[in-house]
């Protein structure tokens, strides 16, 4: 959905019912949890504004980075609850011992990782979300759309949820953009870079076990540890584009500095997660036929699907004229927060949410999608 094509009575709706779930947010913001974990905003007397406002453009893009964050934070949780390391610094779940096994397969320290990223993501909203606030301007705040339930399964915290890990259809495309010498994206739009894993991309698949019943067969919880493998890196390539993208529309210094310092963890989150995915081992879940291919072996194979390739290589940038470069991609900033949108909404994760809710993620992706580098 493109902002030109909303609209103005359509608009004027979506913006008042922003106002006001942004100002509700706003009133409950020193009391809402995510998890069991306070949220650090800024509370009157606790954090002094800096000087001057931002403007209404860097607002939006620190709004929509915020929103975006608080989404990855909520299913990142449901993974650490099930599959991370339980500790006081990212508390909730209990863990399920035989999804972390399975888990494990892919790395031996894949529970850590699933921890740290999980605390990276909910600093991320927190910081964004103060510094808001440190500024005069409304947060983003999602808490009221946190009605869907979640796994059931041993070692689930039972919490309501934001996002949905239960019924995902991945887009694994990245796997072959990040290896491709001759295309980019930004500059070749229509080309359809080949899926690694072809059947994640055909249906709807749980990355969690949904209850204690999908701990078994043996090969349908490994199905399941990876797709959950697959996923992180999917969701993390979205981050890694979409920082560098809003950074080009940031009129304050200290935005830019703020995206473009954020922006790099998730590029570090996406190539860890790339390299655990090709530690996926191939198999056939006898409970749905999902496969996950060799990536080594014919068909796959060469430099195209190679799974210890993670190094993005060089590729075309800005011009066929010029050397090729290795570069993050895509980085073209022309609907990017929409694209987020559409992105995320195609992959399943809010299957469950409700109307406002969309409006609500489609109204702060316009605003951010419409934001112009001042001076």
């Amino acid at each position: 959905m493109n902002k030109s094509h909303l609209n103005s009575n359509v608009r004027s709706g979506r913006r008042s019912f922003l106002k006001k779930g942004l100002a509700a947010g706003a009133a409950g913001a020193g009391i809402a949890v995510l998890g069991d974990r306070p949220l650090a905003f800024a509370r009157a007397g606790e954090l002094k504004a800096s000087s001057g406002k931002l403007s209404k453009g860097d607002a939006a893009l620190l709004r929509f980075a915020a929103a975006a964050e608080t989404l990855e934070s909520d299913f990142w949780l449901q993974y650490n609850e099930l599959g991370g390391i339980q500790d006081s610094e990212v508390p909730g779940g209990s863990g399920n011992p035989t999804y972390t096994a399975k888990l494990s397969v892919l790395d031996a320290d894949f529970a850590q990782y699933i921890h740290d990223n999980t605390d990276d993501e909910i600093t991320h909203f927190t910081f964004l979300n103060a510094y808001l606030q440190s500024k005069g301007a409304d947060p983003a705040n999602l808490e009221q759309f946190r009605t869907l339930p979640g796994s059931t399964a041993s070692g689930s915290s039972g919490r309501l949820r934001l996002t949905n890990l239960m019924q995902l259809t991945l887009d694994t495309s990245w796997w072959t953009r990040y290896r491709s010498s001759s295309n980019n994206p930004d500059l070749d739009p229509n080309f359809k870079f080949p899926q690694a894993v072809p059947d994640l991309n055909k249906g709807q698949f749980t990355a969690i076990p949904r209850t204690d019943d999908d701990l078994t067969p043996d090969l349908h919880i490994q199905a399941i540890a990876n797709t959950a493998g697959f996923h992180m890196p999917t969701i993390e390539q979205g981050g890694n584009s979409l920082y560098p993208s809003m950074a080009q529309r940031a009129s304050s210094v200290e935005v830019l500095r703020i995206l473009i310092s954020i922006g790099p963890t998730e590029t570090m989150h996406f190539q860890t997660w790339s390299d655990k995915a090709g530690n996926a081992p191939p198999l056939t879940d006898p409970t749905n036929g999902l496969t996950f291919p060799d990536l080594n072996s014919p068909p796959f194979g060469g430099e195209t699907y190679q799974t210890n390739l993670i190094m993005p290589e060089p590729c075309p940038f800005l011009s066929r004229k010029l050397p090729r470069c290795s570069v993050i991609r895509p980085t073209e900033t022309n609907g990017i927060a929409m694209g987020v949108v559409n992105f995320l909404t195609a992959m399943g994760l809010f299957i469950g949410q409700s109307d406002a809710f969309f409006e609500m993620m489609r109204d702060l992706a316009a605003d951010a999608d419409a934001a112009k580098r001042e001076g």
